[in-house]
């Protein structure tokens, strides 16, 4: 495989140095990828990054994940407005061995054949780094002037920027630029990818290894991820999507995917999975037919939910889709873990009725319409119930005297009624 082709064909270069494409064909080379360790758990934003190397460890080549534990002490000024917290070593080594964990759904850190991934940490090399010794070994090879030019400091220190910049983010490319100048020393690594708000970092890296080593290293950055809205990528009303199923759970994760428009879905399909190309355009083809299938959307979100939690928890995700959107039974409902559960009916009105309640037995129309306001009156519930339009666990209800008990309560804890197609209430026993 030709990885510059593969990821120009992808959407995925933005800017390379002359040279590299040549580099990759001549012989197996190591390239680098830096991860921000200020959370135990990468979210979708960092797949762009972690997508290039699994497809550089396929082309044969070796990748190296780099866990920025120095600079995640300092902050990286490229597109932010502020500085990042600070962070402990502690936390930071933490940190470092959840992100492995999930890096290795993705690579390969067990391969024989010379290329198995690896993991670094800087702060191993650059907490015995002195000031003094930086200084004189680091920051004397590159000026200012060729700092200043580069657009993440001009955009923090230009007229519309609300904060300066301090020294500490100043310097941070000068701090990226040793990382790359020590695995190009100690792991011959001669390529550093990453987002192209990156590029003036990586460069200022390739400078510092021309400058001081004589040596020549190349660059190459992907485009950053937008939606076709002009919205942010990765975000949502709650927040990043994580790969923790514990910060967002897989169905939560399946449904990002799901949800993406026509025009985005093409794209990421072609990011954040490995179909080849003419999977793609079969794809392309029948969106274009079937659109109101949402063929691309379906496999995309197949795809990297099963590469990320696994084939079970794909099924499970596409199991609870259909609760809300399809036929579904009362013992669908029962194999809903909790925190599923609660994803597929997030925003749906709650209601607390004290556990007592059940344990005696209270009557449906006593529930619905006196202990909480599911309906405005016993009147509605009656009619409802004789029109076939009230089910409870997605059971229909024909008894108007009907008692709900504990053994009704989905998880020993919820009510799920519903009054004709759409209009869901929980009610949870407390």
């Amino acid at each position: 495989m030709n990885f510059i082709e593969e990821l120009t064909w992808r959407g995925m270069i933005h800017d390379i140095t002359p040279g590299t494409e040549e580099q990759l064909q001549k012989e197996m080379t190591s390239a680098y990828v830096g991860i921000d360790p200020t959370a135990d758990s990468l979210h979708i934003g960092h797949l762009v990054s972690v997508m290039m190397l699994k497809h550089f460890q396929l082309a044969g080549h070796k990748p190296i994940a780099l866990v920025g534990g120095a600079t995640g002490m300092i902050g990286d000024p490229s597109g932010k407005s502020a500085e990042r917290n600070l962070l402990d070593e502690q936390t930071l080594r933490h940190n470092e061995a959840c992100l492995k964990k999930q890096l290795a759904k993705f690579l390969d850190f067990e391969s024989t054949d010379g290329n198995a991934a690896e993991l670094v940490n800087n702060y191993d090399w650059m907490k015995d780094f002195g000031f003094l010794e930086f200084i004189r070994d680091i920051g004397k090879h590159i000026t200012v002037n060729y700092m200043m030019a580069k657009d993440s400091v001009k955009k923090r220190l230009g007229d519309e920027a609300k904060t300066g910049l301090s020294f500490t983010e100043f310097t941070y490319q000068l701090v990226q630029g040793a990382d790359f100048l020590h695995l190009y020393r100690e792991k011959n690594c001669r390529l550093q990818m990453g987002g192209s708000d990156q590029w003036g970092n990586i460069t200022t890296g390739t400078e510092l290894i021309r400058r001081k080593e004589g040596g020549e290293a190349f660059a190459l950055t992907c485009p950053l991820i937008t939606k076709a809205d002009g919205g942010k990528f990765g975000k949502t009303e709650a927040g990043n999507v994580w790969l923790d199923s514990k910060l967002t759970t897989p169905y939560k994760f399946y449904q990002f995917w799901l949800n993406v428009s026509d025009a985005d879905a093409e794209k990421y399909i072609k990011i954040f999975t490995l179909l080849n190309k003419e999977e793609v355009a079969m794809l392309v083809k029948e969106q274009e037919v079937a659109s109101h299938l949402r063929p691309l959307q379906n496999r995309l979100a197949r795809e990297i939910t099963c590469m990320v939690h696994g084939e079970e928890q794909y099924d499970k995700a596409v199991e609870a889709s259909q609760i809300l959107f399809g036929k579904a039974t009362t013992e669908n409902l029962e194999e809903l873990d909790r925190e599923t559960f609660l994803s597929v009916f997030e925003g749906v009105p709650t209601y607390e009725v004290t556990r007592t309640k059940f344990k005696s037995g209270v009557p449906i129309i006593e529930l619905l319409a006196t202990e909480t306001a599911t309906f405005s009156s016993k009147g509605e519930l009656r009619r409802t119930i004789k029109g076939n339009g009230l089910s409870l666990n997605k059971a229909k209800v024909n008894d108007q005297d009907y008692l709900v008990t504990e053994k009704d309560l989905i998880n020993g804890t919820y009510l799920l009624v519903q009054k004709g197609k759409k209009n869901y209430t929980i009610i949870e026993a407390v």
